[in-house]
């Protein structure tokens, strides 16, 4: 084997491979980088020119309204051309997103409005390659291009890897495995692909060099293909060169050339790709990246409850759905999510401020429209005749029936002092009002709501508790708090940390590990110009009980960290597994958080902004015993292999991403999971306890500073259970806290309740409905459920059902059972499997 490598060495290249081949390409659009005067005109030069050219197009779709308008010349020499060989269209989504942080179903919507937008333009366009310039990869892309009708994949980004890159695996080509099991065929980064030394962004396929290509025969790699995808704004025609001077004899081609001719009869190796080979890294903690990673949130939530609110008011009544307010409520929201709002939040935009103002725009659009959406289907879901009394309309856009602690804002025009409530049966519920602060009152009550419909509850003049915010004063001494699932206790000496949280459903286990150097809840993190770790517990805190109910307790904890004010709320509610903190920082001026003060890190492989051990983070020690990481990912679940999430380069980074939830989960006992309200990072170790990344101050990438410019504000909730995630209903538990119950109150609803959908026993999760022409489209994902088949029941009757793909095409037509003035239909679907129906009623 040695003497055979070293003659291998001494050889001439062209002996010891193959034909070598390029992908190359444009990348950007109209809010990246696309200039409108002459880059259409140009590519199209750039074609006729050189016949043995190919290009890879991933050009933001609603480029082309733009490129139609300003140049239409161009515009139609390019249309010709649009169809050409040579040319591939590989990234059709709306706005380029990354992928791993943004829900399952943005990413569906990125896809779908994205080829429609270019269809619009390029009505014989074909979509057969995914293919990107940066690391815009998740697990579940194999799942979601096969329901597109894609049928190959690159997982290459050689050029532009400053936020990360994928792992290296095998070989020429790879069965790219899914999560559910379906699978696409790829081109991996190769795992003789190296990071290219003295770079922090590209991967040695990045130009065909020599040293690329002999390590691609090395691993015995016969038909090696390299790849650049530029940015649309440079002016180069082919990457390596033209004619007789292409690099080392390279062949264009574009990449579903290069599958179906070049290497049809390879023989893939499976990929079963983790998550945690997507190695991405971007600012977290930086407060301009945890304020967009809130706002997408947010308005991702509120789309997708109003589209379920619409279907719900079809479904009642057949009201109508205002689609093209929908449409531009997605559109904006994907905009949001384009890849350099994450990356170069801080870059200016159409000379109309930054990214970061531009997204607090496109979000506030999408939650007005979704408010505004939300509020009529509302009131369309079974109005009353003619005003009457006071009712709670409660609509519930999940597949199980809830049973929660609501808490609704009385209006002021509600007269009532004390106010009882009955439900839909007309029995009586325990409620308490309560008088803020500032003047409102407030409802409490245990409220039932069956799966994906409605109830409404009657409001009347009565008798009932009423409380005040705050029921005592600040105290000195630990306060004891306890409902019907824990016991806190919090030590206001010490901070106001939780110096003991035991769970009652898990045998009254202690979950706090007194033992620890950390403390539950506590801030700390590592303020570089003092030299030293700061921690919350340093000072004394006051804490006040606010709420002393038997529905809901409420602590607020006032204390200091590095002398700086915070305000901790924490909230337990009856029979809720979910125990809600929320955290806001009032900081005063900016200060440094992170491993040092770095100065000149454009180009450096060592960055402080990496290590989460020394950013602002609130701790979480328990007791578990070696328990097991796992971390949700869109339509995933992944269980982490990493022994720690430490690291401080750019050539050795690790996943750390926390999109919705991470859990900790011993073997056969308890877990602990942590959900927060944004995309962000966390930090474990086998000598660490869980982090929650909340601050990071100091230099970033390109060298850009993230400062601290104002107040921090954050959610997270923690949920103690039994077993592993599925095992103790973590997803359950993360759909409840993204999709609350929605709430109106007035004098227009009328009487009763009703459910549409039941999906109780199934794990499976409502991932979209909504109306669309004269059909219902309802999405369904299996979340934590197994393979076998499971009775899905609606509560009104449907004519026809068909399974389709992403496209709209059908896939099959299961069995109908009509049962009582409803229907039922058998359905099966791996885990983390999504299948989409339309409903004809």
């Amino acid at each position: 084997m040695l003497l055979g490598a070293l003659l291998l060495l001494g050889t001439p290249l062209a002996a010891q491979q193959h034909q070598a081949y390029f992908a190359d390409g444009y990348h950007g659009g109209i809010y990246g980088h696309y200039p409108l005067r002459w880059k259409t005109r140009f590519i199209c030069n750039q074609l006729e020119a050189h016949p043995e050219w190919r290009i890879g197009l991933e050009i933001e779709p609603e480029t082309w309204d733009t490129v139609a308008l300003r140049t239409p010349r161009d515009y139609a020499r390019f249309k010709q051309l649009a169809t050409d060989p040579r040319v591939e269209f590989t990234n059709p989504t709306y706005a380029q997103p990354y992928c791993y942080n943004i829900s399952g179903e943005s990413l569906i919507r990125q896809f779908d409005y994205g080829m429609r937008k270019i269809r619009s333009h390029f009505p014989g366009v074909e979509f057969t390659t995914y293919a990107v310039e940066e690391p815009c990869f998740t697990s579940c892309l194999p799942q979601i291009l096969r329901l597109f009708g894609f049928r190959y994949a690159s997982l290459k980004c050689p050029n532009t890897c400053w936020g990360g890159y994928m792992a290296p695996f095998g070989g020429e080509t790879v069965n790219w495995i899914a999560p559910d099991g379906s699978s696409i065929r790829a081109v991996p980064r190769y795992a003789c692909e190296a990071l290219e030394r003295g770079s922090v962004w590209q991967t040695t396929a990045w130009g065909n060099g020599t040293h690329y290509l002999k390590a691609c025969a090395r691993q015995g790699i016969t038909r090696p293909i390299g790849m650049c995808y530029q940015d649309a704004g440079w002016r180069n025609g082919p990457w390596i060169g033209s004619g007789d001077s292409i690099r080392n004899h390279s062949t264009y081609v574009t990449w579903r050339e290069y599958f179906e001719r070049i290497a049809p009869d390879s023989q893939p190796e499976d990929y079963r790709m983790s998550q945690e080979d997507v190695r991405v890294s971007l600012m977290w903690g930086s407060q301009v990246l945890q304020r967009i990673a809130r706002e997408v949130r947010h308005a991702e939530n509120s789309i997708v409850g109003a589209e379920k609110l619409c279907a719900l008011a079809a479904l009642a009544n057949g009201a109508d759905c205002d689609r093209a307010a929908l449409d531009e409520a997605w559109r904006t929201l994907m905009l949001a999510q384009h890849h350099d709002s994450w990356i170069v939040p801080y870059n200016g935009l159409h000379g109309r401020g930054t990214w970061a103002d531009h997204i607090r725009r496109w979000t506030a659009a999408t939650d007005s429209i979704s408010d505004g959406l939300a509020a009529g289907a509302m009131q369309c879901i079974a109005p009353a005749k003619e005003e009457g009394r006071w009712r709670v309309r409660l609509a519930n856009t999940l597949g199980e029936a809830r049973r929660e602690v609501v808490a609704v804002a009385l209006p002021e025009e509600l007269a009532f002092e004390q106010v009882v409530v009955k439900d839909a049966r007309g029995r009586k519920v325990g409620s308490t009002l309560l008088r803020t602060d500032e003047g409102g009152r407030e409802l409490l009550f245990e409220a039932e709501v069956p799966p994906f419909g409605y109830t409404t509850y009657t409001l009347a003049k009565g008798r009932t508790k009423v409380e005040q915010t705050a029921t005592a004063a600040a105290t000195a001494e630990p306060l004891v708090v306890e409902n019907d699932l824990y016991r806190l206790r919090i030590d206001p000496a010490r901070g106001g940390v939780i110096t003991s949280l035991v769970a009652r459903r898990l045998g009254n286990r202690e979950i706090v590990d007194a033992a620890s150097s950390y403390a539950l809840g506590e801030l700390r993190g590592y303020f570089y110009d003092e030299r030293r770790f700061r921690s919350s517990t340093e000072s004394p805190a006051e804490v006040v009980l606010l709420c002393d109910n038997d529905l809901v307790k409420r602590i607020r904890i006032r204390g200091t960290i590095a002398s700086t004010p915070f305000t901790q709320t924490i909230t337990l509610r009856r029979g809720d597994p979910k125990i809600d903190f929320d955290l806001a920082i009032d900081w005063r001026h900016n200060v440094g958080i992170g491993a040092y003060r770095e100065r000149n890190a454009f180009g450096r492989n060592r960055r402080a902004c990496y290590d989460g051990r020394y950013k602002l983070n609130v701790w979480f020690p328990t007791t578990l015993v070696a328990p097991r990481l796992w971390k949700d990912a869109p339509f995933d679940v992944c269980e982490s292999r990493l022994e720690d999430t430490y690291f401080s380069t750019w050539d050795n980074i690790k996943h750390d991403i926390l999109l919705h939830w991470v859990d900790l989960a011993e073997t056969d006992g308890a877990g602990v999971a942590l959900l927060t309200d944004h995309t962000t990072s966390y930090t474990w170790g086998t000598d660490m306890p869980l982090g929650l990344t909340v601050q990071y101050s100091g230099a970033g990438l390109w060298g850009r500073d993230y400062p601290i410019d104002g107040p921090t504000h954050l959610r997270f909730a923690l949920v103690a259970h039994e077993g592993r995630w599925d095992e103790g209903g973590v997803q359950e538990e993360n759909l409840r806290w993204n999709e609350p119950l929605y709430a109106a109150v007035g004098r227009t609803f009328a009487d009763g309740e009703a459910s549409w959908l039941d999906l109780a026993g199934s794990g499976y999760a409502v991932s979209a409905a909504y109306p669309e022409g004269g059909s219902l489209m309802l999405r369904l994902y299996n979340a934590s459920g197994d393979e076998t088949p499971h009775t899905i029941r609606f509560g009104t009757h449907f004519s026809h059902i068909e399974a389709v793909d992403l496209r709209g095409e059908p896939l099959e037509t299961p069995a109908i059972q009509t049962r009582g003035g409803g229907t039922e239909v058998e359905l099966s679907m791996p885990r983390f499997g999504l299948k989409t129906l339309r409903l004809t009623k």
